[in-house]
């Protein structure tokens, strides 16, 4: 008769019970990885593109003077890529409002004395904070979204309208900014790595508010130049949470150019003359916006 050694009968217990169950996973595993359907050569995996970093951003050319001392006004077509945006009166949102971008470029850039640049000059998308980290990075003295309005199978509704960034939606922007760039940047000119994080909230706070105030005065001077030229909504001028405006020290207007849904301003707005108009007006205002801007430095400096 065997004699059972206890000691070996309880490793052989511990061994199935621990070693035999990763066995089991090991082979299940192999045959997985076997069975996985391929595809030229790679395992079949659904990716998705995520954009590019920040970091990544090409910058666009900037048309006019050459002398950086110029005001910069950048503009921002809306959507663009596989975003085509609203559509209507046989028009794509991200065509109409790139030929509206353009057609303001060439005017602003035939008179001359200001730089302008484009966040988009093809079919391109862009996120929402890169189109307002292009105009950071070159420096923009204004920020200019233009986009199309929608209103579903309302026909009657029409007429532009013009956005800056709520109050409450400044201050909640301002604090998640200087949350987020975690004192390593800078606002006007001023350093915010030296700040303590109180200091750096209300630096940014104060400076966006400032850029909401200047906001608010191009917003009305694009009513007093396109008034008689340019149909606006009955409620032109308007303030909401829009992502794109949050930029927390350059003057960030969006521009609605009119209801892409409504015939009428669909064939105005993609016509020439209807450009044309448009980049007349709107240059008009920024002209006299960055006038005043400069004759309010002057001031200031001589006081």
């Amino acid at each position: 008769m065997a004699v059972t050694n206890p000691a070996m009968t309880l490793t052989t217990k511990l061994w199935l019970i621990f070693a035999a169950p990763l066995a089991v996973l090991a082979v299940a595993t192999g045959l997985a990885i076997a069975s996985t359907p391929r595809l030229a050569g790679l395992a079949y995996v659904q990716r998705v593109d995520l954009g590019r970093p920040a970091q990544a951003l090409d910058l666009p050319q900037v048309a006019g003077p050459r002398d950086r001392t110029r005001p910069l006004l950048v503009i921002d077509p809306g959507h663009g890529g596989h975003d085509p945006g609203a559509s209507g009166g046989g028009a794509v949102e991200k065509a109409l409002v790139l030929g509206l971008a353009k057609a303001l470029r060439d005017r602003l850039a035939a008179d001359g004395g200001i730089r302008v640049a484009l966040t988009r000059e093809g079919d391109r998308y862009l996120a929402l904070d890169e189109r307002f980290e292009i105009a950071r990075r070159l420096g923009a003295d204004l920020f200019l979204s233009i986009h199309a309005d929608s209103a579903g199978e309302q026909d009657g509704v029409s007429g532009s309208s013009i956005y800056t960034l709520s109050e409450r939606a400044s201050s909640e922007a301002a604090a998640r900014y200087a949350a987020r760039e975690n004192r390593a940047d800078r606002i006007n000119g001023a350093d915010l790595s030296a700040q303590s994080a109180p200091v750096e909230a209300i630096l940014v706070d104060l400076s966006q508010r400032r850029a909401i105030a200047d906001a608010e005065a191009f917003a009305a001077l694009v009513v007093r130049e396109g008034e008689g030229r340019l149909p606006f909504h009955p409620q032109p001028r308007r303030s909401a949470s829009l992502a794109v405006l949050r930029a927390p020290d350059i003057p960030s207007v969006l521009y609605e150019a009119g209801f892409i849904t409504n015939t009428g301003d669909a064939a105005r707005l993609t016509s020439p003359e209807g450009r044309a108009t448009f980049a007349d007006a709107i240059s008009r205002a920024v002209r006299v916006y960055f006038a005043r801007a400069g004759s309010d430095a002057g001031s200031g400096q001589g006081d």
